[in-house]
């Protein structure tokens, strides 16, 4: 299992961005797969998980309404769509599988190399 996170930059307040997830080793129909991120010296937060059983989707408080993840079965690529986006978004992402929820708790298995979005003027 292998997943490498793209996609990530310099962007202004309020900006887009759109992250992109390559898997390796498996399809992506066959975990369900998502995106944490940790900021610096802040702990790791479950950012969106997509369901591989129905499609369903969870996204963390901070970025409901703002951000979107999809899946592309035909280039097994994740992607995680992140507009207005914040100073406070700014954080490492990494995406990972096997992604769940449990009485608000996010938890993963495996995860690839990150990538760095700033938000910043």
């Amino acid at each position: 299992v292998q997943l490498q996170a793209s996609g990530g930059g310099l962007v202004q307040p309020g900006g887009s961005l759109r992250l992109s997830c390559a898997a390796s080793g498996f399809t992506v129909d066959y975990y369900n797969l998502g995106w944490f991120r940790q900021a610096a010296g802040k702990r790791r937060e479950g950012v969106s998980c997509i369901s591989t059983t129905d499609g369903s989707t969870w996204y963390g408080d901070p970025v409901k309404g703002r951000f979107t993840i999809s899946r592309d079965s035909a280039n097994d690529t994740v992607y995680l769509q992140m507009n207005m986006l914040r100073p406070e978004d700014t954080a490492v992402y990494y995406c990972a599988t096997k992604c769940r929820v449990t009485s608000g708790h996010y938890d993963y298995d495996d995860w690839g190399q990150g990538t760095q979005v700033t938000v910043s003027s």
